[in-house]
């Protein structure tokens, strides 16, 4: 393929990929079948589990993490179908996890695979809390901001081509491009979620744990015992954050849309 035929596919298959990000609207540029990166991801969790076992079932921590998990998903699940977007519920085979590891932090990959670390509960206190975080997590997987970083480094290696070829030619490249770009690990590459999308999932979290029936106003609160959690190792889910006031100060301008959705 020449050059020139090579930039003509990559231009229109940028426009067919551009899509429309739930909640704030945006658009964004996801190059990669949701499809392949569900299926890597559902991969990489298996694996991500063996290597660190979950707590069990009857542990306190995990049922409540799962308990906010299952209550938020039926709510972004439900959001999506009233809201145009009924087929991306379908990508979703929802998974809830703890373990222990005093790493502040927890994530969400495609298809909705959850894991909190132990490390982070101290901050979060109670259910609310742990809202604010699931919220926050399961709005990078709605909006598939994964996919969009992804799609960056992949674009521009690969110029186009398919996530599977990139996979077999490239599996621990591929494999730890997507660990990057959901943040799983105790240090972040450069394919860490931007500041752009920070505040989105802010914004997103925030509405998502309003309409699952926990308070939003825990979540400038919540923000503010992370910040204190700083030093000179900031955690990780602070690590590629706006800066903590003006994070603050984006929640309240959300809070009275998200209020909206919110019945206790």
């Amino acid at each position: 393929m020449t050059k020139k035929i090579a930039a003509l596919f990559l231009l229109g298959l940028m426009i067919y990929s551009c899509s429309k990000v739930p909640v704030s609207g945006r658009r964004q540029l996801n190059l990669l079948p949701e499809s392949e990166m569900t299926a890597m991801s559902a991969t990489a969790y298996s694996d991500f589990l063996s290597e660190n076992p979950p707590l069990p079932e009857t542990n306190p921590q995990a049922q409540q993490v799962k308990k906010v998990g299952v209550r938020i998903s039926k709510s972004v699940e439900k959001y999506l179908k009233d809201n145009g977007y009924p087929k991306l519920t379908k990508s979703f085979d929802w998974s809830f996890h703890t373990v222990e590891d005093e790493t502040i932090n927890a994530w969400c990959m495609p298809g909705g695979r959850v894991v909190f670390y132990t490390g982070i509960l101290p901050i979060c206190q109670d259910e609310a809390g742990i809202a604010v975080v699931m919220g926050h997590e399961v709005a990078h997987a709605v909006a598939k901001h994964g996919n969009e970083r992804m799609s960056q480094a992949v674009g521009i290696q690969a110029a186009g081509a398919t996530l599977s070829i990139l996979t077999e030619e490239e599996p621990q490249l591929t494999r730890q491009l997507l660990l990057q770009s959901y943040g799983i690990g105790t240090t972040l590459g450069s394919l860490a979620f931007s500041r752009t999308h920070e505040s989105e999932a802010d914004q997103m979290g925030l509405i998502f744990m309003a309409m699952a029936g926990y308070n939003p106003r825990e979540a400038p609160e919540f923000w503010k015992r992370m910040s204190e959690q700083g030093g000179q190792k900031p955690p990780v889910l602070l690590s590629t954050h706006p800066h903590d006031e003006k994070r603050i100060n984006d929640l309240e301008m959300h809070m009275e849309e998200a209020l909206k959705y919110y019945n206790p």
